[in-house]
């Protein structure tokens, strides 16, 4: 009895686990591993062409990388299929173009990752027309084409990421960034710029992020910081890490505000490591340690303000000219007319005698009427 008491419980024990892998979705017998107990499930580098239509309802952090999706077309994700999915990693599947609604069935996502994929197509109604909860969002090289960076500038700028805390734009090889790019983004607290060729951010609004704690603008091609950019740092109270490391500063009259702003600012991290690339004679001299004596300026660092107030000035002296030489013509208008009309005489005199002539010269009976007279 003891050994087919034995025998029925192993019995039990194999169907309860083929039950229990029959229940397992198609997509977690091969081609991804999944686990119930972590709620996560991980397809790596299994040469998917598509998401797995099949993922299990329990997946609350979903690896999808190391793929050939290609493209995310709307409905991707099966409808109220993921409702618990708060955490996408979508990164390295050389996915090209994200279409309108492709994640806009994903009501708990708040983490995503769209790096290392050569995007050329971004819809801005990627997340649908009412927003999306979304956190965080990191693009690491995935923005090398220009259409891409406007693309998502109007998706940020529509307020469809008013939720976004944290922005990674890193190793894109950004130069100019779009003008309002970030001004829809009231909660965001930390944005990653490093690592591309930045040269300036005088189009660049940081205005309306007042929760931004952390700005990374190291690894860039930064030049010089202008009046208008800090005048911006200063505005934002949580502003506490400005990362500025690794750029191509130039030390000339145009950094003394940059200088001025390090010396009494406590955003700057690091910044007695910031140093001069140019010219060769201040190449490697810190910027703290930099006084007017070394750049020895002689001209105004704010030279565009000095000539728009030229140009102005001049206008003013041309407009105060014409102004005199129409009042003299309206006081002399009398005396004006006058010559008009005698220039206007001499001139009909002159016209007439030609006439006379040709009349003369065209009859050849006046011409030998004139002749005769003559003689």
């Amino acid at each position: 009895m003891p050994g087919r008491g034995a025998l029925c419980l192993g019995l039990l024990l194999r169907v309860l686990l083929v039950c229990g892998s029959a229940q397992q979705p198609d997509s977690c017998r091969g081609l991804c591993e999944c686990s119930e107990p972590a709620k996560t499930v991980k397809c790596v580098n299994k040469n998917l062409t598509a998401v797995p239509p099949d993922l299990p309802s329990y997946v609350r952090t979903l690896f999808i990388t190391g793929n050939r999706l290609g493209r995310l077309p709307a409905g991707a994700f099966p409808a109220q299929r993921l409702p618990d999915l708060s955490t996408l990693n979508l990164s390295g599947n050389h996915l090209g173009e994200v279409e309108a609604g492709a994640l806009s069935v994903l009501p708990a996502l708040r983490q995503l990752d769209l790096s290392g994929n050569p995007l050329v197509s971004l819809s801005p109604q990627t997340f649908g027309e009412g927003g999306s909860p979304l956190e965080e969002l990191t693009l690491r090289g995935a923005l090398r084409n220009h259409t891409i960076l406007l693309s998502l500038a109007a998706m940020l700028q529509s307020g469809a990421l008013r939720n976004l805390s944290r922005l990674d734009l890193a190793d894109n090889g950004l130069v100019v960034l779009p003008t309002g790019m970030f001004t829809a983004l009231p909660a965001l607290r930390q944005l990653d710029l490093s690592n591309n060729s930045l040269v300036g951010l005088h189009n660049v609004s940081f205005q309306g992020l007042a929760q931004l704690q952390s700005l990374n603008l190291s690894n860039n091609s930064l030049s010089v910081l202008r009046n208008s950019t800090l005048a911006q740092f200063r505005g934002l109270p949580a502003l506490r890490r400005i990362n500025l490391g690794r750029n191509t500063w130039v030390c000339d009259c145009a950094i003394e505000d940059l200088v001025a702003w390090l010396k009494e600012s406590d955003q700057v991290e690091g910044k007695e490591a910031l140093t001069c690339a140019y010219p060769d004679k201040m190449l490697g001299k810190a910027l703290m340690k930099i006084n007017g004596s070394d750049l020895n300026c002689l001209l105004p660092t704010d030279l565009p303000s000095q000539l728009q107030t030229s140009y102005v000035f001049l206008g003013i002296v041309l407009a105060l000219i014409g102004a005199i030489f129409l009042l003299v013509l309206y006081l002399n208008r009398k005396g004006i007319k006058k010559w008009m009309h005698n220039i206007r005489d001499a001139c009909r005199d002159h016209m007439e005698g030609y006439h006379y002539r040709y009349e003369i010269n065209a009859d050849p009976r006046l011409t030998n009427l004139s002749s005769n007279s003559d003689v």
